[in-house]
């Protein structure tokens, strides 16, 4: 019997070249045919599930924030039930901190791609209001729940605290990713803003000073 083909399967194939490429060359530099060596596979393969440069950068883009919104759901997935509100958000915060290979690469071609769709309209900026938006939502539904348990101040606004909460991890992930402020530095401005959010006389602690 002839062997079914997967498309999905072949797709992800591509794309994860795509990505490798991007890395080493920079978006900008990526070519079909690169990325169709990268992977592997003919030069027509690639234009078949993607037909132009634009048609993979716009997949490749999507690719990546799938990927992100994987390996957040998993984080929070791996939460137990006894895991407070505030200690979710900490592990959702140490997914998004660029402090290994795999975070820094996403960080890089992410901030890459942001730039091309603020000067090139060949790529759709919807994911970069959608994405955050979702991760905001997820947020919000943690910290309302902290308002339910009592971890979290009554008078709070939730989408108001997710929103902050977002430019935070925006703004202290680009600190570490180029090297203005260490992974556990920002944590820790980010642990001592939760503090913020406690009920009064609820905080873990006081915070210690963090070094760069």
């Amino acid at each position: 019997m002839p062997r079914t083909v997967d498309h999905d399967e072949r797709k992800s194939m591509i794309l994860t070249a795509f990505v490798e490429v991007a890395l080493a060359k920079g978006l900008h530099a990526v070519s079909l045919r690169d990325v169709a060596s990268a992977a592997g596979v003919s030069l027509r393969l690639v234009q078949y599930y993607f037909e132009t440069k634009s048609g993979l950068m716009q997949a490749g883009l999507s690719f990546l924030e799938a990927q992100s919104n994987i390996r957040w759901t998993a984080r929070l997935d791996g939460c137990s039930d006894q895991t407070s509100p505030r200690a979710a958000l900490l592990t959702l915060f140490e997914e998004a901190m660029p402090t290994d290979r795999k975070s820094r690469e996403f960080h890089l071609l992410w901030m890459s791609y942001t730039v091309l769709a603020l000067t090139s309209d060949e790529i759709s900026g919807r994911a970069f209001i959608d994405s955050p938006n979702k991760l905001k939502g997820r947020i919000s539904e943690i910290v309302k729940q902290g308002i339910g348990t009592g971890d979290f101040r009554s008078e709070l606004d939730a989408e108001a605290e997710a929103a902050i909460l977002i430019g935070l991890l925006h703004g202290l992930g680009t600190a570490v990713l180029i090297g203005q402020q260490s992974g556990e530095t920002a944590l820790s401005h980010l642990s001592h803003y939760l503090d913020r959010l406690a009920q009064m006389g609820d905080s873990p602690g006081k915070r210690s000073s963090p070094r760069n």
